[in-house]
């Protein structure tokens, strides 16, 4: 399985540790850091990449370190067109919409395997951390999802620029990292700053989609949330349990929001897409009622930028331009 992996880069029992290396006006080796509570140690820059998911392959292409992603999975999404080109050149691992499993990850080689969902790196699905590590393939899970769905208190644009300089820094281009993160930052402030009768507070529902009939809502401990307190609106599920929360229709009635955001999905699950969305709420009993539906306050938002990735910022002006319609 080592030969399998192609990356193990540990030295033989007793022998002396590698002396420190980098690239001009790039990281020193071996670099350590704590992810997710587990510290990952690389001992050079990578250079056979596996994404687990395609917003974390198209963050690294945004790094400008897309050619030496050798894999990648779960791709759910047309991709943008300025990156579609380089995104096109990286081999898919599995069928649309699927996990990376274990065995198609070892057959790529990688030495550095990156994940925008937690739940990827399990036995189960590409391989569990430690597993992965034994065989010598370092990993990198991001900060918003190392347990599934748990709510992360301090959720914001901030931990995604840090995530930005942390790949950088392990992929050898700290400048592009710390490039990216102003970059989105200044999007992010102008586009609060053409906020609208911020003294008139709404109230939204970020509806992702639903499962067997029952709808799942953006709950505390996530970007959503973090964009909401950003605009200033409330998000009628800030108290639930987790970042996507199972909610009813009972309870989404009964909160009653002023405007309702729409995760637009391209999975091919039920009610996924925008369309269905919007059609499924004015069909409905409860929700047809409701006077964001009957006067059609609804905002669409891609469904990927609702997750941790570079396009998640693009949230916030899409937003901002929706509420000011409302206010």
């Amino acid at each position: 399985m080592l030969v399998l992996a192609g990356c193990s880069s540990g030295e033989p029992s007793g022998a002396p540790a590698p002396a420190a290396s980098a690239a001009p006006g790039g990281t020193t080796y071996p670099l350590t850091m704590k992810n997710c509570g587990t510290d990952v140690t690389f001992e050079a820059a990578p250079q056979r990449v596996v994404t687990l998911n395609q917003t974390a392959a198209e963050i690294l292409i945004k790094l400008g370190v897309g050619d030496r992603v050798v894999g990648s999975g779960y791709e759910i999404y047309k991709p943008p067109a300025e990156m579609a080109e380089p995104y096109g050149k990286i081999p898919q691992l599995g069928p649309r919409g699927e996990p990376v499993k274990h065995e198609k990850l070892l057959e790529a080689q990688p030495d550095f395997v990156y994940s925008g969902f937690g739940s990827f790196l399990t036995a189960e699905q590409a391989g569990d951390r430690e597993q992965l590590h034994d065989l010598g393939v370092a990993t990198y899970v991001t900060e918003f999802d190392c347990s599934y769905h748990v709510s992360v208190p301090d959720a914001d644009f901030d931990m995604l620029y840090d995530e930005y300089r942390a790949l950088a820094k392990i992929m050898s281009v700290p400048d592009a990292g710390e490039k990216l993160a102003a970059e989105q930052r200044a999007l992010v402030d102008q586009a609060v700053g053409t906020m609208k009768n911020k003294d008139k507070p709404l109230s939204v529902l970020w509806f992702y989609s639903t499962y067997d009939g029952t709808p799942w809502a953006a709950g505390p401990g996530g970007l959503p949330q973090h964009v909401s307190d950003l605009v200033g609106v409330k998000n009628i599920f800030d108290d639930a349990k987790t970042k996507w929360a199972e909610v009813s229709w009972d309870e989404v009635a009964a909160r009653n929001p002023d405007v309702i955001i729409l995760a637009d999905l391209t999975r091919g699950e039920p009610n996924d897409t925008a369309a269905e969305k919007i059609a499924l709420l004015k069909k409905d009993p409860l929700t047809s009622k409701l006077g964001a539906v009957t006067g059609d306050r609804f905002i669409t938002i891609p469904g990927a930028q609702m997750d941790p990735s570079y396009g998640s910022v693009e949230m916030v002006p899409a937003l901002v331009e929706g509420l000011n319609k409302f206010r």
